[in-house]
């Protein structure tokens, strides 16, 4: 569809809107909107790239409209989504974790991770929050503490990526699909997989689902 009269398509108007906007139209709402926080780390990322929303629109697929509404807090991508948008952009998902307020770093934060000062991304509009475990992502191991709300998952898109991963389900149910198998599994069931086998997941019970996620090497 294209603006009436001036033969310019509604992703060539969201490119001029966005450098006609300031940085963040909603930078007001980021300190108590997780979303809000995400889509502007994406941006930030983005524009150190050198690249345009059309530019990330035709490596990842995805349409500049949606792009958009990610970068300004209006939508929350999918676990498949934002891998795609890291990918092309030469990080993993991890590059997205923040500590809510960061803190100067303590004489033993190269090996104990407080639970106060973890980093976490939180995806509230799919009703997710990944914490990290581990001090960094610089070793050979990612640890997360995962929380989905009954409902949430990665998404009806399956994902595959570097390495391998295993978890400990701590509460609530999980139904989990690596390629086309699907396994259901309750509080205190475990699981293991190459992370190249396409895999996907949801909670499923009534409870918010928690599991300890372990992924070697560092490439959600």
């Amino acid at each position: 569809m294209q603006g009436e009269g001036f033969g310019v398509t509604d992703d060539q108007a969201l490119e001029m809107r966005e450098h006609a906007e300031p940085e963040d139209d909603r930078v007001g709402e980021t300190a108590s909107d997780p979303v809000a926080a995400l889509g502007p780390l994406i941006r930030e990322l983005r524009k150190q790239k050198g690249l345009t929303l059309s530019d990330v629109a035709a490596r990842t697929g995805l349409s500049v409209g949606h792009l958009s509404q990610v970068e300004r807090g209006l939508s929350t991508p999918t676990i498949r989504q934002l891998q795609q948008v890291s990918e092309t952009m030469g990080v993993t998902i991890g590059w997205f974790f923040r500590a809510d307020q960061p803190e100067p770093p303590s004489p033993d934060s190269d090996v104990v991770v407080r639970a106060h000062r973890r980093r976490r991304m939180t995806m509230s509009g799919v009703g997710i929050v990944d914490e990290l475990l581990t001090p960094s992502l610089d070793g050979a191991l990612e640890l997360l503490f995962c929380t989905l709300q009954p409902g949430a998952g990665s998404g009806p898109e399956p994902y595959a990526h570097a390495g391998e991963e295993a978890g400990l389900v701590l509460t609530g149910e999980m139904e989990l699909f690596v390629e086309e198998t699907r396994y259901h599994l309750r509080a205190g069931d475990s699981f293991a997989f190459p992370s190249t086998k396409p895999h996907r997941y949801r909670s499923t019970g009534t409870v918010p689902l928690q599991i300890v996620w372990a992924i070697t090497p560092p490439s959600y």
